[in-house]
């Protein structure tokens, strides 16, 4: 289980996130909402170590790795998929996927058939460069370069931007398979509300550096959450 503790954290003299609290247990997805600019991507990036925290704590397994590197959690089976996707556009998309060998043990660096399972275009373009794939393959690519890594804990920040709606119900699938399995925790951090809502266990919403509405995703109230989407 992943355990955010009362987080603060600042750029600056800027307070980005204030008291936050967030769990994610395996097996389960838990959705972060709220508008642009509320912390959601921040809340990220202190669970994988990209931005340090001022105070509070973040513990996985047990384990307060408030202080570690984002080399050392992604060793422990944290894996994050970025906003933007940021793959590497003149790497093949076989080489994308290779780059998630940086934390296993040399035994281990394979890529799971399930990868292509679940995103079978990419076993049909291994050695086409990511640049020259669309949004919504970058998004499959960005997905699975994170799985490759084997991680028990999956964090996606926004994977339905920008992407056809064709392609955000292959994600969604894929997400709602991962979750089925049992093996790890996803944190889905998103602005989609049927998207969301469609795949929370566990919900929270953000305004302004603070989480204002968290529970059950069976009991999740779209006018409620709704009031912290819209601008």
């Amino acid at each position: 289980m992943l355990k955010v503790q009362n987080v603060d954290l600042y750029y600056g003299a800027a307070q980005a996130l204030k008291s936050v609290s967030l769990t994610a247990e395996v097996g389960k997805v838990t959705c972060l909402m709220g508008r642009n600019g509320v912390g959601k991507t921040s809340t990220l990036r202190a669970v994988a170590g990209q931005h340090g925290i001022r105070s509070g704590k973040i513990l996985w397994d047990g384990e307060d790795i408030s202080s570690l590197a984002p080399y050392a959690r992604a060793k422990r089976g944290i894996a994050v998929v970025p906003q933007g996707r940021e793959i590497f556009p003149l790497l093949s998309v076989k080489e994308n996927l290779e780059t998630g060998y940086a934390p296993l043990k040399r035994a281990d660096r394979i890529i799971p058939e399930t990868i292509y399972d679940l995103f079978p275009v990419l076993k049909d373009m291994l050695g086409r460069r990511g640049g020259d794939l669309s949004g919504g393959q970058q998004q499959q690519l960005a997905i699975a370069r994170a799985l490759v890594t084997r991680p028990r804990l999956l964090v996606l920040d926004e994977p339905t931007e920008g992407i056809q709606p064709s392609i955000i119900k292959d994600i969604g699938k894929a997400i709602a398979w991962l979750r089925d399995q049992g093996t790890m925790a996803i944190v889905l951090v998103e602005q989609y509300f049927e998207f969301a809502r469609d795949l929370a266990d566990d919900y929270a919403v953000m305004d302004r550096g603070e989480i204002v509405l968290s529970g059950s995703g069976a009991d999740l109230s779209e006018t409620e959450v709704r009031r912290y989407l819209t601008v």
